[in-house]
């Protein structure tokens, strides 16, 4: 809250400068909210599009792997021979200053498998070419839904400082500077009033001097020895 705010041309000058600052700052600051609001909403719609595919996709793997048990007995020396994932990538891009995260791995389209098809079958194949989808939508969907947590964060943030600047600071410039403006405009009828007093008085002032001066000249006039000669004729 601005409080103290000395009544001069230059205070009001400057406040009038800052109000204007913060009203351009919250018309960006509510450029940016849309922005980061129509990014997350369109972001939400693929996580729920991806939660509902990789559900389908975890379904049909775990079901393929159960039958592959069955017919092939515990899996672990297979499932030993699998790999492990170390080509994940994580890059960032920037959204209205809000890093958000790239996840990517590599040879997405390649499968290779690890095993042999001796002593495996179609169902062993199924679930493990499903498992492996289902690594690509995870890495997918951690991608999405961290760059909603990041951006549902920004918008939070971005909205309280639009608020504070729309409800406490653009407001409190705008009494300051109504104030300042107010206060400027009663010294100035002040110094009017003040001036028109001076200028009445002197106004007086020289006009007592000529009447004190005419009064001068008359007596003078009546002290003149030659009218006063004149007047006795």
């Amino acid at each position: 809250m601005i409080v103290n705010q000395v009544p001069t041309k230059g205070n009001l000058m400057n406040i009038k400068k800052s109000l204007e600052l913060a009203k351009m700052g919250f018309e960006l600051l509510d450029k940016k909210r849309n922005i980061l609001i129509r990014e997350m909403m369109s972001l939400v719609d693929t996580a729920k599009a991806l939660r509902s595919e990789i559900s389908g996709t975890y379904g049909r793997a775990y079901f393929a792997l159960q039958r592959a048990n069955i017919t092939l007995g515990i899996l672990q020396e297979i499932a030993n021979t699998t790999p492990v994932e170390e080509s994940l990538h994580v890059h960032y891009r920037s959204v209205m200053g809000v890093e958000l995260p790239i996840v990517s791995i590599d040879d997405v389209e390649e499968t290779k498998i690890t095993y042999g098809f001796a002593g495996t079958n179609s169902q062993l194949d199924i679930a493990y070419l499903s498992f492996h989808k289902v690594k690509v939508l995870t890495v997918q969907l951690a991608e999405v839904e961290n760059s909603v947590y990041r951006l549902a964060d920004a918008i939070k943030k971005t909205q309280g400082r639009a608020n504070a600047l729309k409800n406490i600071i653009i407001p409190n410039f705008e009494a300051a500077a109504k104030s300042i403006t107010e206060s400027l405009e009663e010294k100035e009828r002040e110094e009017f009033a003040r001036l028109k007093v001076i200028k009445a008085k002197k106004t007086a002032e020289e006009e007592n001097e000529n009447i004190d001066e005419i009064f001068e000249e008359i007596e003078m006039l009546q002290n003149d020895p030659y009218i006063n000669e004149k007047e006795n004729l």
